[in-house]
């Protein structure tokens, strides 16, 4: 609210670091609990849903009022589409625990939908851009992300990675890499790989349909 919009961006990226590590803790140290669990999603709501959604708003979508009424409204629906878009996604996650294929997310994860708009934050104040000069793209942005968080879009989630097993050299050649660029340029780096992931879903999905349809086009010709 201050605008400082550069912190609160890391902010949001130090709370995605902690919510990865309070299940673990909790495991660890044997106080999981029916009360932590849906703290958890408390949390995140307010972490990954509210706070970005506010930064967001406040850092460029405010500004598309001093265009116009009207686009003042859009702007103020967006961030609101993205923060109830995080509370459906959320609840849709908390109900399918223990059903769903744990190596797959359905629909973009609220911490990687929050940390693709902190992430273009963090970037355009490293830069000099203002929210004011990218309002029409931040607004496109933030629909997007709200948007992929309630679809059926598959995610690859991880959570099948096991470090303590043996691991392909390619995966820790990237891990490497990862590493070594971040050391560079952190906002970058970071933007683009929660970007890449972002569009992963809908990518992966097209390929599969489209995998599909030439098998049944194939199998529909085989039978004539």
């Amino acid at each position: 609210m201050k605008g400082l919009y550069e912190p609160a961006a890391i902010a949001i990226f130090v709370a995605m670091v902690l919510d990865g590590l309070d299940g673990r803790v909790a495991r660890l140290t044997n106080t999981q609990s029916a009360f932590g669990a849906e703290y958890d999603s408390l949390s995140d709501m307010v972490s990954f849903g509210v706070a970005p959604g506010l930064v967001m708003y406040q850092w460029s979508l405010a500004s598309l009022g001093s265009i116009s009424p009207f686009l003042g409204k859009i702007g103020w629906l967006a961030a609101f589409i993205y923060t109830t878009s995080t509370a459906l996604r959320l609840a849709r996650f908390n109900t399918q625990i223990g059903v769903a294929d744990k190596r797959y997310f359905q629909g973009l994860a609220s911490p990687a939908a929050a940390a693709v708009l902190m992430g273009a934050v963090w970037v355009c104040e490293t830069y000099g851009i203002t929210g004011e000069d990218v309002m029409f793209p931040a607004t496109v942005l933030t629909l997007v992300a709200g948007g992929l968080m309630v679809s059926k879009f598959s995610y690859y989630s991880f959570k099948d990675l096991d470090l303590r097993k043996k691991v392909p050299f390619v995966t820790v050649l990237a891990v490497m890499l990862v590493f070594v660029f971040l050391s560079i340029e952190q906002a970058t780096v970071l933007f683009l790989l929660f970007f890449l992931y972002m569009l992963s879903g809908p990518i992966v999905s097209l390929f599969r349909w489209n995998r599909n349809r030439q098998r049944l086009s194939e199998a529909s010709t085989s039978n004539d």
